[in-house]
């Protein structure tokens, strides 16, 4: 029985995903994997805003060993398998009396539902893996303050509870916010404050990558008159009959409208979110009798009722007034994605189910029906989605103009102009362009993001630059004194080549196919400073150093105690 709850959280997550256990790359709107990956510029944070930030590292190390493809793949079956064990786990240290039959109940709630499936459809795969790493962290702190756990083992694995979150800043912040959260529980074990020196020394090793990033790389720029723009295409969403609020709610609301399941595009979104809610609501008085998860359902509380304040009218204007005026807080723009901070709360909640209900259901049966009505109100996130999340295969002209570029590693533009790319091979859905990941050298982008035909500009100043001028159609001569290394045309690809015909038919490709056409140019710009690079590297490595020291040093501890004769 020990193993029966990890491999339950193991099976549902493999039957959402089990569409990547084919070969090939998750390529899913923000979801980008390649084989391998480099520590270029842009990866470190420096020459593009470092929203990606250790994760673009982290792959591109592994990805000297596996394949980056597998990698991403594994790293989001692991989050979501995080998700639900430690669910769980959270449930049996601060909800004991709800037994094995609320930790199913919390396992399944923390794996199925709409947060997971409109994230995973916008390919914020390691984001995920951050949501998985929330019911660890809260546990960690719970069984510090409860005296449940060692010193060693405890503040061991906090720190790689909040380092594994932090694959990107996203995770971090809320990995740190629920531990710090949790430092507010009652116990008898270790005080308050020695927890909350140790979450936040853990958070600020863990954001070094992308706070150094940020400084160093000087990539955030003031949002001026366009902060109002990107708050209001990024505010949560109020899907079909629920409202704002009943959409955060029930864990949904997503920004784009594209990246849902389908079940939660019409009116039987109803039925999905009053079977999450009841399920929530139906053991939130047996939770809150519990001192360790009252601070979890305020957080949970205060997780829906914020943001969706911020999707009003007034809080579209003093959000954008506050990015304005501290352009690095940009991240809460996407208000929805907060909502994961809910998550620890709503398991705890759904465990007490089984607990509240026990005098009319036998605990076991009670669990049964909610797994169950938790799955078939949104059958569509099984299978990745009904087959939206799965992998693709690279067509052969995408390894040979890496492997040019990679030879003599100088400055790329891309044409056509734009961020985003609809290839033939790749599905329906708009994807990041994967050339900036699968080559050695900066390639040139913009960073702007169309949404609902109003673009969002991003912070890439050089390439808007660089890309004016080739869609100017400008004499071949001038790219090079540009800084243009490469330019490569991605044929494959619709968008914007406005006069770039003209440049073109000035150069003579060293490759193309029907997918690519590669011209070498000559060009090149100065990467960042070397000095720049070697601190954010070295923070980089701060953040490697506590997840591996954090997590050997909880296993090691733990082992050791395990193996301790009894007095």
């Amino acid at each position: 029985m020990r193993w029966s709850l990890p491999g339950y959280a193991l099976v549902l997550a493999l039957l959402v995903l089990a569409p990547l256990l084919r070969p090939g790359y998750l390529l899913l709107r923000d979801a980008v994997s390649t084989p391998r990956s480099y520590l270029t510029d842009a990866a470190l944070g420096l020459t593009a805003a470092p929203r990606a930030t250790p994760q673009d590292f982290a792959v591109a190390l592994a990805s000297h060993v596996l394949d980056g493809g597998v990698v991403v793949k594994a790293l989001t079956v692991l989050g979501l398998w995080l998700a639900g064990w430690g669910a769980a786990r959270l449930a049996a240290l601060a909800l004991p009396d709800a037994g094995m039959p609320g930790q199913f109940v919390a396992a399944t709630l923390a794996i199925w539902n709409p947060y997971v499936a409109e994230r995973l459809l916008q390919g914020h795969w390691s984001l995920l893996v951050g949501y998985g790493c929330l019911p660890w962290a809260a546990t960690a702190v719970l069984a510090l303050r409860s005296g449940q756990a060692s010193g060693f083992v405890g503040f061991f694995g906090l720190c790689f509870w909040i380092a594994l979150a932090g694959l990107t800043p996203t995770g971090q912040m809320l990995a740190a916010t629920v531990a710090l959260v949790c430092v507010a529980a009652p116990g008898a074990g270790r005080p308050r404050w020695l927890c909350a020196a140790a979450t936040l020394g853990a958070a600020l090793a863990t954001a070094a990558p992308w706070l150094t990033a940020s400084v160093v790389g000087a990539t955030l720029n003031p949002g001026g008159s366009t902060s109002a723009l990107g708050v209001t295409a990024f505010a949560p969403r109020a899907e079909p009959g629920l409202g704002t609020l009943g959409s955060l709610a029930s864990l949904g609301g997503i920004w784009n409208g594209e990246a849902v399941p389908y079940s939660r595009t019409t009116l039987f979104a109803v039925s999905s979110a009053l079977v999450l809610l009841a399920v929530v609501v139906a053991g939130l008085a047996t939770a809150a009798r519990r001192p360790a998860a009252v601070p979890l359902l305020i957080l949970a509380a205060v997780a829906v009722v914020v943001p969706a304040g911020l999707a009003t009218g007034p809080g579209i204007h003093l959000l954008s007034a506050v990015i304005d005026a501290v352009p690095g807080l940009g991240v809460l723009r996407d208000g929805q994605k907060w909502v994961a901070l809910t998550m620890p709360g709503y398991a705890l909640a759904g465990a007490g189910a089984v607990v509240t209900l026990r005098q009319w259901l036998r605990p076991a049966a009670t669990a049964l029906v909610c797994c169950l009505a938790l799955i078939l109100v949104m059958p569509d996130l099984a299978w990745g989605a009904w087959g939206r999340v799965a992998p693709v295969r690279y067509p052969p002209g995408w390894a040979a103009v890496a492997a040019a570029i990679n030879a003599d590693p100088r400055t790329v533009a891309v044409l056509p102009a734009g961020t985003m790319r609809e290839f033939s091979w790749s599905g329906a859905s708009p994807v990041l362009d994967p050339l900036p990941r699968w080559v050695r050298a900066d390639v040139l982008i913009t960073g702007d993001l169309p949404i609902s035909g109003v673009t969002i500009p991003g912070e890439g100043n050089r390439a808007r630059a660089v890309q004016q001028l080739l869609l100017a159609g400008p004499d071949p001569a001038a790219l090079a004194p540009a800084g243009v290394g490469w330019l490569v045309v991605e044929s494959d690809s619709a968008g914007d080549m406005g006069a770039a015909a003209r440049t073109l038919g000035g150069l003579v490709p060293v490759y193309r196919d029907k997918e690519f056409a590669l011209y070498r140019i000559g060009g090149d710009i100065p990467g960042a400073p070397a000095g720049g690079r070697r601190t954010t590297l070295i923070a980089h490595l701060l953040w490697l150093a506590t997840l591996i020291v954090g997590g050997a040093g909880a296993a090691v501890t733990a082992l050791r105690r395990r193996s301790r004769p009894p007095l």
